[in-house]
């Protein structure tokens, strides 16, 4: 008996279907034990003090959620070049600097930007920041990484700390 090439070709199709239909419903190991993709630094709470001109401050907490110690390096902004600061305690008085190194967040850990601690300082506002405004910002991590937020403007009067001799704040 001669085989049925028609016949041959079906059974040949269905064979290749049954296939890739059977590949699609098999599950890949790697993909089934890794985690959902999730920020490995996020900010919770982030605000910002109003202000007319000059500078201003960014507070919230950093939290990161990853395994690896990290540290946030820089952050932007569109209104005003940002950098990250500290308050300590010099020759008896609070003054204001750069945070060398940048926010070092423990992995799991949570880190606060806060008045009279560390901040995110708005170094020259290109426009007032008035209550309710929004600013958003992008850090950048000591992994590459970039997290971006939005600030809420709000009102606030305290924390008037010095800044460090020599330091340009104009």
């Amino acid at each position: 008996m001669k085989p049925n090439p028609r016949g041959l070709a079906a059974v040949t199709g269905l064979l290749l279907l049954a296939v890739a239909v059977l590949t699609g419903c098999g599950k890949d190991a790697a993909a089934e034990d890794a985690p959902a993709e999730k920020a490995t630094i996020t900010v919770t709470d982030p605000w910002a003090k109003a202000a007319e001109k000059g500078m201003s401050a960014i507070f919230g907490s950093l939290v990161n959620h990853s395994t690896t110690d990290l540290a946030v390096v820089s952050a932007t902004a569109e209104i005003s070049p940002l950098e990250l600061h500290e308050v300590v305690e010099q020759d008896g008085e609070m003054i204001m600097r750069p945070k060398e190194g940048g926010f070092a967040v423990a992995a799991g850990a949570t880190h606060v930007l806060e008045p009279g601690g560390d901040h995110i300082m708005l170094m020259d506002l290109a426009a007032p920041l008035g209550p309710g405004d929004e600013i958003a910002v992008t850090l950048t991590l000591s992994d590459g990484s970039t997290v971006a937020f939005t600030a809420v403007v709000k009102d606030f009067s305290g924390a008037d700390e010095s800044y460090e001799p020599g330091m340009d704040h104009s």
